[in-house]
């Protein structure tokens, strides 16, 4: 059987799974349990819709929980705050950027299981991010696009905690 590949992932973003996992496990599959194991006692399940409906869930919960173990099974935390200061980007910076229309805007590079388009959360794999790596503070990078081609200037790479 082959490794999975390595799922980079910020310190935050651990807990995050590490605290869904607990909440899956701890809480909401014993509730679920209960509820099948109480609808089951009520005789037909084949029109029992609270049978029927926890059983989708729990293997739902099931599933998530097979995912979630397997991506904490393959993490590699990095921490952006212990990192040597660079003016380079790496996974884990806080990037701010010159869009080509004129608007400035920061990005930070998190790992796939952390992405927050709302809060400028990318994914490190993603486009935007994969032309900024290893382009340094000064740089001007292009993004090719559906739209064509994008100058970015690279404003600034500053490597702290990411909530």
């Amino acid at each position: 059987m082959s490794t999975p590949p390595v799922n980079y992932i910020t310190p935050g973003g651990h807990q995050a799974l590490k605290d869904e996992l607990y909440q899956l496990v701890h809480k909401e599959r014993p509730e679920v349990v209960q509820v099948v194991n109480w609808a089951a006692g009520n005789g037909d399940r084949s029109e029992n819709g609270d049978y029927l409906y926890g059983k989708r869930r729990l293997r739902e919960i099931d599933r998530r929980i097979r995912f979630l173990t397997k991506r904490l099974e393959a993490a590699q935390v990095v921490d952006p705050e212990t990192r040597e200061a660079t003016d380079q980007v790496f996974f884990g910076a806080t990037v701010e950027i010159l869009r080509g229309d004129g608007r400035e805007q920061t990005v930070c590079i998190v790992g796939t299981d952390e992405i927050d388009t709302a809060r400028n959360k990318i994914s490190w794999v993603s486009p935007l991010a994969r032309s900024l790596l290893k382009a340094r503070e000064g740089d001007e990078v292009r993004l090719h696009g559906p739209e064509g081609t994008e100058t970015i200037e690279i404003l600034a790479v500053t490597y702290q905690r990411i909530d």
